[in-house]
């Protein structure tokens, strides 16, 4: 997995690997800039962790994220659009989880999943569907 340093905080995980199914390729890539903003008190302030799917295909597509061999809706990716969604901290509770994204077109049988990468908490995911 290549590194990047980008400034002094961040770095760029890039996940080699596409996984083609009908068609259809998923790549993720995960960012992560840095750990979670130090406040004055003791509060555990976490950043989100953010999924942003560009959907270049015409169909639209339910995304999921899956973990532990269950999956979770995280909502509609609008076709030739770019939508962006909250990974529950339900889900990246810890210091790095395994997941895997998997995009189902609304209307189809087929649904392409990701490789399985390693996602932070306050990680930034990029998804993107290329046209089928």
């Amino acid at each position: 997995m290549p590194r990047s340093a980008y400034g002094s905080t961040g770095f760029l995980k890039h996940l080699s690997g596409l996984v083609a199914l009908a068609g259809l390729l998923i790549t993720p890539v995960a960012c992560h800039n840095g750990g979670p903003p130090e406040t004055g008190d003791d509060s555990q302030a976490v950043a989100e962790t953010t999924l942003e799917v560009t959907n270049q295909w015409f169909a639209d597509m339910d995304i999921y994220v899956v973990h532990s061999g269950q999956r979770l809706r995280l909502g509609l990716a609008t076709g030739n659009a770019t939508t962006d969604f909250v990974i529950p901290r339900a889900i990246v509770n810890g210091p790095s989880i395994q997941l895997r994204f998997l995009a189902n077109p609304v209307g189809g049988t087929h649904a392409p999943v990701s490789d399985e990468i390693t996602v932070s908490p306050g990680d930034a995911v990029q998804l993107t569907i290329p046209p089928g």
